[in-house]
């Protein structure tokens, strides 16, 4: 019905423009040109001056005329000579009759997007050299007779005798004719169309089922990492876990890399648990736990190394990080390091649930976050409730909700940034010597079953300590503020586009569409964002201290539970 609509309302403007035009000028070819440009767009019918007398040119170059010619009206036009539509944007098609118009000298459709042939009849003129020559003589192989003579004149101009006598010719400088090409047969034109078409459709399917195959990857991707936080069973809880062969061990990422433990018996490298330590465990607990360090059990590969989530005996969940940039440390250099950062407790800390130093690899075991971490969370999470695909041939003890329609809460949001900044808070200003964490991004803060927030990776970035220091962790912080605020990762174009917004008073066009608006929750969120702006300042002695973030933190909302 639309479409109707559309051509009824076409019709009747074209009507009421025809009938205006002809109201306007009763000069006959006037009307003439003015319906034959009716449904050409940026036409002005003003363009051609209203008179008694006929028209013999119609110049329209470079007009940005657009549409359709209506071409028979033209051929009425009795004293027309001249026709220059180029550079346009003219479409349609040239009907073959119209280069038979007896007037017509000079024509120039250039630059268009017109179709169709030219064709003669018997008897039209001839054409003269000098215009011909420029073309060559295959361009008017359809012209009725081509006749080449080499003894012209310089002028290359013929009499009006020869004109009557000999129509259509075409002179050319060449001694003999040239070959004329053969025309394929139309059985062969026809079976290279179906070649064509076959072809096409070929490839059509080939592309339809790549793109098929790449979906279904895709979704058992987006499966598995949703999934992959959920706490499993033990793979070798009931089962003795036997090793075919001695060390050393090999084990492949899913990134294609690899690292190896360069043991000859794994039961020889022990396990030390700080909260547990009468709990003897080994190296080869560690590989029945996690199905000797199995691509399914992979949760990340972060830039200290891979994490495996993995259920010890006495169904203790931990997850555990192997320290790739911890190889070339010495065996008491690491006791020490683990020693020092389990001294370190706080609630929005990541404890070191233990440690385990096998060869040159050193691996370390964190209390496991079944929420995963706040870049998931965040990014990867749907809003709200979905439907949840069918997992009856996976082993869960209790899968984990793929939904999370907390994160539309501001309140769950502001939350979760004080607890980091008084994690990062306790690092610099609560121990004699500040303590940098180096690299604090949304995938090292993980997230307990109450959404509190829990850094991790606290301490191991010690190959960046010269480089890294308390201002670095408060820009850091600002960035996952921003990212918080405004739902996008954080990365410079976001910093700069949000810092953009808060400088010219737009705060609120920064903020995360998904986020539900309260009472007073958008002034305190640009506000939230004012204190991101001022901790990724370029110059890093405008930054404010990590104290002095808590502080605006809280009193943008008040807290209901006070931390340590």
């Amino acid at each position: 019905m639309n479409l109707f609509s559309c051509l009824i309302k076409t019709l009747i403007l074209t009507t009421l423009f025809t009938l205006s035009q002809s109201r306007n000028c009763n000069n006959i070819d006037h009307i003439l040109i003015s319906k034959a440009f009716a449904s050409v767009s940026n036409f002005n019918s003003s363009w051609f001056h209203c008179s008694n007398s006929s028209i013999s040119e119609i110049n329209l170059p470079s007009r940005n005329l657009s549409g359709s010619i209506s071409w028979n009206y033209l051929k009425n036009l009795t004293h027309i000579h001249t026709i220059n539509l180029s550079n346009n944007s003219l479409k349609g098609y040239i009907p073959t009759w119209f280069w038979a118009t007896p007037t017509l000298t000079q024509v120039n459709l250039s630059n268009n997007k017109l179709g169709g042939t030219i064709g003669f009849e018997s008897g039209s003129g001839s054409l003269p050299y000098d215009q011909v020559q420029k073309f060559g003589n295959s361009s008017f192989i359809n012209a009725g007779m081509l006749f080449k003579s080499s003894n012209l004149t310089k002028n290359h101009t013929q009499t009006p005798k020869e004109s009557h006598t000999k129509p259509h010719q075409i002179v050319s400088t060449q001694s003999k004719p040239e070959p004329v090409k053969k025309h394929k047969k139309p059985g062969s034109v026809k079976r290279l169309h179906l070649i064509i078409i076959i072809s096409i459709a070929s490839l059509l399917v080939l592309l339809a089922i790549v793109v098929s195959i790449c979906c279904m990857v895709k979704r058992r991707r987006n499966k598995a990492r949703k999934n992959k936080w959920a706490i499993s069973k033990p793979v070798h809880q009931h089962q003795p876990f036997k090793i075919e062969k001695s060390g050393p061990f090999s084990f492949e990422t899913e990134s294609g890399s690899s690292w190896v433990v360069d043991v000859r018996e794994p039961s020889s490298a022990a396990v030390v648990m700080f909260e547990k330590p009468l709990m003897s465990f080994t190296f080869k607990d560690l590989m029945a736990a996690t199905s000797q360090f199995g691509r399914e059990s992979l949760l990340a590969e972060g830039r200290c190394g891979p994490v495996y989530r993995a259920v010890l005996p006495g169904e203790i969940h931990v997850a555990v990080k192997v320290l790739e940039n911890a190889r070339g440390m010495s065996h008491q250099d690491a006791v020490c390091m683990f020693e020092n950062l389990s001294k370190l407790k706080h609630p929005n800390l990541l404890p070191i649930s233990g440690y385990c130093i096998a060869g040159k690899e050193k691996l370390v075991l964190y209390e496991f976050m079944g929420n995963g971490d706040l870049h998931r969370w965040l990014q990867e999470l749907p809003t709200g409730k979905t439907d949840v695909e069918d997992w009856s041939t996976d082993t869960w003890d209790h899968p984990v909700d793929a939904s999370s329609p907390e994160k539309m809460e501001w309140r769950t949001r502001h939350n979760i940034a004080v607890g980091i900044a008084r994690g990062l808070a306790y690092l610099h200003h609560a121990q004699s010597v500040p303590i940098v964490h180096g690299h604090l991004v949304p995938s090292n803060i993980l997230l307990s079953d109450y959404l509190e927030p829990r850094i991790a990776d606290t301490g191991l970035s010690h190959d960046l300590a010269d480089s890294q220091t308390t201002h670095s962790d408060v820009y850091s912080f600002g960035v996952v503020l921003i990212e918080l605020l405004s739902g996008e990762t954080g990365s410079d174009e976001t910093v700069s586009k949000t810092r953009k917004f808060v400088r010219e008073g737009r705060g609120v066009d920064a903020l995360d569409s998904r986020l539900r608006l309260g009472d007073n929750s958008v002034s305190e969120m640009v506000e939230c964002l004012r204190v991101g702006y001022l901790c990724t300042a370029e110059t890093p002695g405008k930054r404010p201290t990590m104290q002095q973030v808590l502080g605006m933190l809280k009193d943008i909302h008040p807290v209901t539970m006070e931390l340590n």
